[in-house]
């Protein structure tokens, strides 16, 4: 298998109280803490299942939070851009 960032896609997306847990098309799973993502972090269990994946799996968006993750991007330790940002 390939394990390169080319399969980093997601095929489910799911979170526990502490997690933004994915698993990717390859089998790997990924989790990153839900604190790397305010609009996540502080969304409700109904709110963080209701996303839609795009692009065969390289995308992650929430309508009714506003958020949008891009998984190659996880998998380099790239996390909310709007954090990321605040810190420069």
């Amino acid at each position: 298998m390939d394990f390169s960032l080319n399969n980093a896609r997601a095929q489910k997306v799911w979170c526990d109280t502490d997690n933004l847990w994915l698993l990717l098309i390859d089998g790997r799973q990924l989790s990153v803490p839900l604190i790397f993502f305010p609009r996540l972090s502080n969304a409700d269990s109904e709110s963080r299942s209701n996303y839609e994946l795009s692009g065969g799996g390289i995308a992650i968006h929430w309508e009714s939070l506003d958020e949008d993750l891009y998984v190659p991007n996880l998998l380099l330790g790239i996390t909310d851009v709007n954090r990321l940002n605040k810190s420069a």
